[in-house]
């Protein structure tokens, strides 16, 4: 099958950990019969430079009629990069926002991934997390407090500041569908994650996600109240598959389960929209201290790219063959500066690349 790719390298290591998952993917369309054709674009930091703004028209239809977009990262070093004189909404950082919008991207995708093998960089006790973990917080991105009114106003001599928290069934509907789809392809288990015991806004969702459900019968279907489940993300990672979640709580736990795995480094996270163009993108950020030094970890670049596949282009053999790969890298002891432990192997950005790539046969 042919796939087009819209590639945003970015700013910082971008470019460096892009041409890396680039390689892997190239070898896995050899090996499984695919052709991947890629179209480079620029936003962030670069485009400021190029173009002026952070993300341009013609970038957003380009990436809009490609079949999905890989990114590296954006950003640069405020107080350093000029960037950072210009005004919020010419930053690097607001052409990311403004490309999930453009692409109707509401479904935000973090696996959390603990490797056998990176155990000690766990901040959890050995006997919580020994065979490690891998779970996914799915997190509805354009609704609940975060786009509600907001207002503050000053009553009877005192300070007000109301927000509002509002989801209508088919926002929910929308973002149920994608966790019980995700889940189909893992575990078959969902935790929907809310507050209904005190939120109208919650008894809405566990109804709606409920109804959802019925149209999953294979797929088993848990609730859970988010206090509750911050608790068991310390307490018992590996119980989760897939994890339901609305915008602020998804915001939440989601980094709560990325520095549980004690490795950022490592952590792929994807967008995603009504039809099958996501982004993909790292965790991380764009590092520009170590930009250009070989030494910036592409494995979380390369594992999004195994999720574009899974996801975008339902490859889900070819997905696993780099997860694969993955897992056999680290099992025989490389390791990128960041993961660096006594008697590994460390090796550089591009030796990294090409050793996963290896693996791939």
């Amino acid at each position: 099958m042919d796939f087009h790719i819209a590639l945003i390298p970015g700013d910082g290591i971008g470019p460096e950990i892009v041409a890396e998952a680039r390689k892997v993917l190239d070898q896995v369309g050899e090996v499984y019969g695919h052709s991947f054709e890629y179209e480079e674009l620029l936003m962030g930091g670069c485009s400021i430079d190029a173009y002026g703004e952070p993300l341009t028209k013609e970038t957003l239809e380009r990436a809009k009629k490609s079949d999905s977009v890989l990114l590296g990262a954006v950003g640069g070093t405020v107080g350093k990069d000029s960037w950072y004189d210009l005004p919020p909404d010419k930053r690097p950082e607001a052409g990311l926002l403004q490309i999930r919008k453009g692409l109707g991207l509401f479904c935000n995708l973090r696996p959390a991934v603990l490797f056998d093998e990176l155990s000690g960089a766990c901040p959890l006790k050995e006997e919580l997390t020994r065979g490690g973990f891998d779970f996914v917080v799915t997190r509805e991105l354009t609704g609940g407090l975060y786009f509600g009114e907001r207002h503050t106003e000053e009553v009877d001599g005192v300070l007000r500041a109301t927000d509002t928290l509002t989801y209508d069934e088919n926002e929910i509907r929308r973002i149920a569908k994608w966790a019980f789809d995700v889940a189909g392809k893992r575990n078959k288990k969902v935790c929907s994650v809310d507050k209904a015991n005190v939120l109208d806004s919650s008894r809405l969702w566990r109804k709606v996600v409920k109804e959802v459900s019925a149209d999953y019968p294979d797929i088993e279907l848990t609730d859970m109240l988010v206090d509750n489940c911050a608790m068991q993300i310390v307490k018992d990672p590996k119980q989760f598959d897939v994890i339901l979640t609305e915008n602020m709580f998804g915001d939440i736990l989601s980094d709560e389960a990325s520095m549980v795995t004690g490795s950022i480094g490592m952590l792929a996270s994807a967008s995603l929209g009504e039809g099958t163009l996501g982004m993909y993108e790292p965790s991380h950020g764009a590092a520009p201290d170590i930009a250009g030094q070989n030494k910036a970890n592409p494995i979380a670049t390369i594992l999004s790219a195994a999720m574009m596949l899974k996801y975008s282009f339902n490859l889900v053999k070819e997905s696993d063959a780099i997860e694969r790969a993955v897992k056999e890298v680290l099992k025989k002891g490389l390791r990128t500066v960041d993961i660096m432990d006594e008697g590994k192997t460390c090796l550089g950005t591009v030796e990294m690349g090409d050793a996963v790539l290896r693996e791939i046969h």
